[in-house]
């Protein structure tokens, strides 16, 4: 029999060839049931009620639209809300919903299950890596928590802007991603800005100057949490072998090729990289470039001893920085209390 096809991880024109050429109907056809999963955000081809009921019949045979599992929800204090979903493999996700009071609505969103850099910060990155989330599952992070918030009676659930940032290395799933970012930004589906839709990287190079020559507009966000190669080597074992220089450089290839300004993302351990010194060094390393750096002052993770800054260093820091004119702010923290911030992420089911 048949493998069934994930209509979610489908293009328009992936979609108009599988309607064409597998259900033998008109290609217009295949505007109607994207219209179904993104706008009316259907899930039972039964529902599809503009089409006949052969054709939603044969499509029920030949193909699915990616439906989780919710297995838990935690509800932090300022509104964020993470999600543990299960996968049709029993694979398991977390994906963060993250409501602002200016209107709009982030989500963070996993790209692997579990995450194979082993950065010695990140619960994600303890738990290793499992597999590549598909197109498909990428995306339907987005339209599954959309459907759960509306249900849940909260007043605006449309995703506004996606960061992923959630478990796994986004770069290392380069061609489901890239496929997910740009299904997600057509008209035919969500139509979400390139400009709100943030891509994170440990810094892998070759991948980094790939998406240069994209010229998408989207943001580009680097993990980089040290200015010196002897302590990120500790941190994120990514630098051996793509150590500062090389990552720089790619940076500056994608400045060349983009002109959109590069976040750099620095989460702030008391004792390894907060030093005034460090502060100096990470303002010289990004001199020159068109760049943001946001401070992340490190989150709690269970079975990791590792100590946030106290608020007056952590100032001291940024101050630094702007004194040498590096633009930085220090991160809104989000979704602590539910361990749903930058480097809690790890499918555990308490």
């Amino acid at each position: 029999m048949a493998t069934k096809v994930d209509l979610s991880s489908f293009n328009l024109t992936e979609l108009e060839d599988f309607v064409s050429d597998e259900l033998g109907e008109a290609s217009f056809r295949a505007k109607q049931i994207m219209n179904w999963i993104y706008k009316q955000g259907v899930v039972d081809f039964e529902e599809m009620t503009n089409l006949s009921q052969d054709l939603r019949s044969r499509l029920q045979g030949k193909a699915y639209i990616n439906k989780f599992i919710e297995i838990t929800r935690a509800e932090s204090k300022d509104g964020t809300v993470k999600f543990l979903f299960k996968l049709r493999d029993n694979k398991e996700i977390e994906t963060v919903f993250l409501p602002y009071q200016d209107g709009r609505n982030s989500i963070c969103v996993s790209t692997q299950v579990g995450c194979g850099m082993g950065c010695n910060f990140c619960a994600t990155g303890q738990q290793g890596l499992e597999r590549n989330l598909t197109t498909g599952e990428i995306i339907s992070q987005i339209l599954e928590v959309q459907r759960l918030m509306s249900s849940s009676g909260y007043n605006s659930s449309l995703i506004t802007n996606i960061v992923f940032m959630g478990m796994g290395e986004p770069l290392a799933n380069y061609d489901n991603l890239l496929k997910a970012i740009k299904i997600l930004n057509s008209n035919e589906t969500l139509n979400i800005s390139m400009r709100r839709i943030t891509v994170s990287t440990c810094g892998l190079v070759p991948q980094i100057k790939r998406l240069a020559d994209e010229e998408l507009q989207l943001v580009l966000a680097i993990s980089l949490h040290a200015a010196e190669d002897e302590i990120r080597d500790n941190m994120m074992p990514i630098n051996k072998r793509y150590p500062l220089e090389e990552l720089i450089t790619a940076c500056e290839y994608y400045l060349e090729r983009t002109n959109r300004r590069i976040t750099f993302e620095y989460a702030l351990i008391d004792g390894v990289n907060n030093r005034h010194e460090d502060a100096k060094k990470l303002a010289q390393l990004l001199s020159g470039l068109l760049c943001h750096v946001n401070l992340i002052p490190i989150n709690p993770v269970k079975d990791l001893r590792l100590s946030r800054p106290n608020r007056e260093d952590t100032k001291e820091f940024k101050k630094i920085l702007n004194q040498n004119n590096i633009q930085a702010t220090v991160r809104q923290e989000r979704g602590k209390d539910i361990e749903a911030a930058c480097g809690q992420l790890r499918t555990e089911n308490n």
